[in-house]
Protein backbone atom coordinates (compact mmCIF):
# COMPACT_ATOMS: atom_id res chain seq x y z
CA UNK A 1 0.00 0.00 0.00
CA UNK A 2 1.42 3.47 -0.69
CA UNK A 3 1.36 6.49 0.93
CA UNK A 4 -0.37 9.31 -0.42
CA UNK A 5 2.51 12.19 -0.15
CA UNK A 6 0.49 14.24 2.05
CA UNK A 7 0.47 11.54 4.71
CA UNK A 8 4.94 11.59 4.78
CA UNK A 9 5.83 12.21 8.07
CA UNK A 10 8.93 13.98 6.74
CA UNK A 11 7.23 17.34 6.39
CA UNK A 12 5.29 17.03 9.68
CA UNK A 13 6.89 18.98 13.11
CA UNK A 14 8.09 16.55 15.36
CA UNK A 15 9.23 17.13 19.02
CA UNK A 16 11.82 15.45 21.38
CA UNK A 17 10.91 13.51 24.36
CA UNK A 18 12.57 12.76 27.65
CA UNK A 19 11.17 10.90 30.75
CA UNK A 20 12.22 11.97 34.22
CA UNK A 21 11.08 11.13 37.68
CA UNK A 22 10.76 14.83 39.15
CA UNK A 23 8.62 17.39 37.13
CA UNK A 24 9.39 20.04 39.45
CA UNK A 25 13.70 18.99 39.82
CA UNK A 26 13.43 18.75 35.79
CA UNK A 27 11.51 21.94 35.34
CA UNK A 28 14.67 23.46 37.61
CA UNK A 29 17.71 21.81 35.39
CA UNK A 30 15.84 22.43 31.83
CA UNK A 31 14.66 25.95 32.38
CA UNK A 32 17.72 27.53 34.76
CA UNK A 33 20.73 25.35 34.24
CA UNK A 34 20.19 24.73 30.13
CA UNK A 35 18.13 27.94 29.88
CA UNK A 36 15.40 26.33 27.87
CA UNK A 37 12.11 28.67 27.52
CA UNK A 38 9.08 26.99 29.51
CA UNK A 39 6.00 27.19 26.49
CA UNK A 40 4.04 26.96 29.35
CA UNK A 41 -0.01 25.29 28.94
CA UNK A 42 0.86 21.71 29.02
CA UNK A 43 -0.64 19.37 30.63
CA UNK A 44 -0.05 18.39 34.14
CA UNK A 45 2.85 16.53 34.35
CA UNK A 46 4.77 17.32 31.33
CA UNK A 47 6.71 20.27 30.68
CA UNK A 48 7.28 22.02 27.07
CA UNK A 49 10.10 23.41 26.66
CA UNK A 50 11.07 25.35 23.34
CA UNK A 51 14.66 24.50 22.20
CA UNK A 52 15.92 26.22 18.72
CA UNK A 53 12.86 25.01 16.12
CA UNK A 54 12.18 21.99 18.12
CA UNK A 55 9.70 21.25 21.00
CA UNK A 56 11.31 19.20 23.79
CA UNK A 57 8.57 17.92 25.89
CA UNK A 58 9.26 16.48 29.02
CA UNK A 59 6.83 14.02 31.05
CA UNK A 60 7.27 12.09 34.70
CA UNK A 61 7.93 7.88 34.14
CA UNK A 62 8.81 5.51 36.29
CA UNK A 63 11.84 4.62 33.41
CA UNK A 64 13.15 8.09 33.44
CA UNK A 65 17.01 7.53 33.41
CA UNK A 66 16.93 3.72 31.96
CA UNK A 67 18.15 4.29 28.46
CA UNK A 68 21.68 4.54 27.92
CA UNK A 69 21.94 6.33 24.84
CA UNK A 70 21.48 9.67 23.82
CA UNK A 71 18.43 11.39 24.93
CA UNK A 72 18.51 15.30 23.24
CA UNK A 73 21.60 15.73 20.83
CA UNK A 74 21.92 19.73 20.10
CA UNK A 75 24.23 21.24 17.75
CA UNK A 76 26.04 24.36 18.94
CA UNK A 77 27.89 25.07 15.86
CA UNK A 78 29.96 28.38 16.05
CA UNK A 79 29.00 28.86 19.36
CA UNK A 80 30.14 25.14 20.73
CA UNK A 81 32.99 26.22 23.01
CA UNK A 82 30.34 29.19 24.09
CA UNK A 83 27.92 26.85 25.34
CA UNK A 84 29.80 24.32 26.85
CA UNK A 85 31.64 27.35 29.27
CA UNK A 86 27.90 28.52 30.32
CA UNK A 87 26.81 25.45 31.14
CA UNK A 88 30.33 24.53 32.98
CA UNK A 89 29.55 27.92 34.71
CA UNK A 90 25.95 26.54 35.35
CA UNK A 91 27.49 23.56 37.48
CA UNK A 92 27.26 21.06 34.31
CA UNK A 93 29.38 17.90 34.88
CA UNK A 94 30.29 16.16 31.11
CA UNK A 95 30.66 12.83 31.06
CA UNK A 96 33.89 11.05 29.46
CA UNK A 97 33.60 8.33 27.36
CA UNK A 98 37.02 6.98 26.12
CA UNK A 99 35.30 3.98 24.10
CA UNK A 100 34.82 6.54 21.28
CA UNK A 101 38.42 6.48 20.75
CA UNK A 102 38.50 10.61 20.84
CA UNK A 103 40.87 13.13 22.26
CA UNK A 104 39.45 14.02 25.55
CA UNK A 105 40.32 17.68 26.92
CA UNK A 106 38.20 18.75 30.14
CA UNK A 107 35.20 16.76 29.22
CA UNK A 108 34.96 17.56 25.52
CA UNK A 109 35.37 15.04 23.05
CA UNK A 110 37.66 15.98 20.05
CA UNK A 111 38.36 14.12 16.60
CA UNK A 112 39.14 15.96 13.39
CA UNK A 113 36.61 18.69 13.24
CA UNK A 114 34.26 16.76 15.71
CA UNK A 115 33.78 18.36 18.84
CA UNK A 116 31.54 16.90 21.13
CA UNK A 117 30.16 16.86 24.95
CA UNK A 118 27.92 14.42 26.66
CA UNK A 119 26.06 15.29 30.45
CA UNK A 120 23.75 14.17 32.26
CA UNK A 121 20.21 15.70 33.58
CA UNK A 122 19.11 14.77 37.13
CA UNK A 123 17.53 11.76 35.71
CA UNK A 124 20.52 10.47 34.34
CA UNK A 125 19.40 11.13 30.73
CA UNK A 126 22.28 11.23 28.23
CA UNK A 127 22.09 14.63 26.96
CA UNK A 128 24.60 15.85 24.13
CA UNK A 129 26.01 19.27 22.23
CA UNK A 130 28.44 19.29 19.22
CA UNK A 131 29.71 21.41 17.20
CA UNK A 132 28.13 20.14 13.50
Amino acid sequence: MLLKEKMLLKDRPSSAIVAVRDLDRAREFYTNTLGLYDEGGSPQRVLGLKTGNTRLVVYESDQAGTNKANAVVWSGGEEFDAIIDQLREQGVEFEKYPELGMAIEDGVHRAGDFKGAWFKDPDGNILHVNNM
